[in-house]
């Protein structure tokens, strides 16, 4: 009657993830769990037999994002 199948529970999960990261008042969070939001698109992309729009677009957030944590991080570091 109502089956859903693996691939679509994982997008389910990522659309819950990435709606959740929206909801954070720190950029920081807001990056580390739209990030994982964005690996869990990449996965469900691949699940989909491989859809490259799904695919290309979170990995490019998934690099914005890990750039900017990089920056950030990092830039901590360097006070002394």
């Amino acid at each position: 009657m109502f089956e859903i199948t693996l691939t679509e529970w994982v997008g389910y999960l990522a659309s819950l993830v990435l709606m959740i990261s929206f909801l954070m008042k720190n950029i920081t969070t807001l990056r580390i769990i739209n990030s994982i939001g964005a690996i869990l698109f990449v996965v469900y992309g691949i699940m989909l037999t491989t859809s490259w729009p799904i695919i290309i677009t979170n990995a490019f957030i998934l690099g914005i994002n890990s750039y900017y944590l990089t920056k950030h991080f990092i830039g901590k570091q360097e006070v002394y």
